[in-house]
């Protein structure tokens, strides 16, 4: 498995730390463009978001179609280009047009789908941990290496550096990263819409809670290095853009190191609901200290907190999406759930932006209080994730017209054949029906 993943992981790295690497000291230096406002840099920080959005699904399901990696390949090129052009802004207006091209190299759900399709479900939270440990190292990367070299060279040359792993990465895609093994299933085209992968409540769920997550990073995102480098009699506590990676690199570090017991206990144990429910309360009380911190200290332990409860999702949000989703809409149904997570980046930005320039930080902070007492409420009221299992057939024992009947009984979620590995495999729900059931169904 860490052969199959490592390269896709590689990939996702690299493209992500392109994006962050920006994003620790982005919104002043949008401030310093002709033309800036508070709020036009809210949308400077959010705004490639809102391309992810507009793309996320029409990429998904085209991997759906043509394929994964000739799909991954058209999203780089993409994101390359927005790179440059963002490189090279000299206008607040220029620099909004690089970051929308940017988010319309929209290949997330497509590197998610694949990882999927690359690993049996059971593997998949470990594949999926895997990815996430790596976007999270590269999140810890850019964090510090953003504010030495943006402070001492020029933020420019962070979007070149991004071009560039762009283009190593496209490297990577066609050297390393196998081919998904061909997969057949039973569902009639009509089966496959988008709006299919709107019918499981479940889901559904999971769509919200990637809105939310992903708005709340973006608010943490504009206030951080907002609040840090102005000067101290407009609010912020004036510290050197160069000396932001004091702020980011303990809140990393615990970061990082939650998302291990976040993973264990949230597959192995199958509490993913559980840590749901802490993580968004420890974001509730990181943006309490955040918005009415009265010393850099607290406000730091405020941006500790935040990256506790945010990286604790990380290695859950992509694989539960993938264990409710249908094997054919797995592209889709990450496309859909990648597209809420990109809208609520862009709203969150623009409601930053929108906030600050306005009101004040504690105005931004009862506004995401307000917004995490939804969310908890909303986590606590979903299903489990981790109430269905499958069965693996060898195809050369059982009949894989038996097997795709079984979609017929209310206890089964779907069967697929795996035709490189010649098995059949046939999802169900545990609280129905279990695994010897279901092999007796077929006997």
């Amino acid at each position: 498995m860490i052969k199959q993943i490592m390269p896709l992981s590689l990939i996702v790295a690299l493209r992500f730390f392109g994006l962050f690497i920006v994003l620790p000291v982005l919104s002043i230096y949008a401030l310093d463009m002709k033309g800036a406002t508070p709020f036009l840099a809210g949308v400077v920080v959010g705004g490639y978001a809102l391309t992810q959005a507009l793309f996320q699904v029409p990429f998904g399901v085209l991997s759906d179609k043509i394929g994964r990696k000739i799909t991954i390949l058209i999203g780089l090129l993409i994101f390359i280009a927005g790179s440059i052009i963002a490189a090279m802004a000299d206008s607040i207006y220029l620099l909004l047009l690089g970051r929308f091209l940017q988010g319309a190299g929209a290949i997330g759900s497509v590197v998610s789908a694949m990882v999927a399709d690359l690993v049996k479900e059971e593997e998949r939270a470990h594949a999926m941990a895997i990815l996430g440990g790596t976007i999270a190292l590269s999140f810890a990367a850019a964090m510090i290496v953003a504010p030495l070299i943006g402070g001492h060279w020029g933020i420019d040359k962070l979007f070149w550096l991004t071009a560039i792993l762009s283009v190593m990465a496209i490297g990577i895609l066609f050297t390393a990263v196998p081919q998904p093994p061909k997969i057949v299933h039973s569902y009639a085209e009509d089966e496959a819409k988008i709006a299919d992968v709107f019918k499981d409540k479940a889901l559904v769920r999971m769509y919200i809670t990637f809105l939310f997550h992903s708005s709340i990073m973006t608010m943490a995102f504009f206030i951080i290095p907002y609040v840090m480098t102005h000067p101290v009699a407009e609010g912020g506590f004036g510290w050197e853009k160069s000396a932001l990676w004091k702020v980011y690199f303990p809140a990393m570090i615990f970061g990082f190191i939650a998302m291990a017991p976040a993973a264990i206990f949230g597959e192995k144990y199958g509490k993913g609901k559980e840590i749901f429910m802490i993580s968004v309360a420890v974001i509730f009380l990181g943006f309490i200290a955040m918005g009415f911190a009265t010393t850099p200290w607290v406000f730091i332990l405020g941006v500790v907190l935040f990256f506790i409860g945010f990286n604790m999702f990380e290695p859950l949000l992509q694989s539960f999406v993938a264990k409710f989703a249908k094997v054919h809409q797995k592209g889709a149904a990450l496309g859909v759930a990648n597209t809420f997570a990109y809208t609520g980046i862009f709203f969150g930005g623009l409601f930053a932006g929108y906030i600050m320039q306005h009101y004040d930080r504690a105005t931004l902070a009862i506004v995401v209080a307000l917004i995490a007492l939804a969310w908890f409420y909303w986590v606590a009221t979903m299903p489990s994730p981790n109430n269905r299992g499958n069965v693996y057939l060898p195809l050369d024992i059982f009949d894989r017209e038996k097997v795709h009947a079984l979609t017929k009984h209310d206890a089964i979620v779907e069967s697929y054949v795996n035709e490189t590995e010649g098995i059949a495999v046939v999802k169900y729900d545990k609280d129905l029906i279990d695994e010897d059931e279901v092999r007796g169904m077929l006997s």
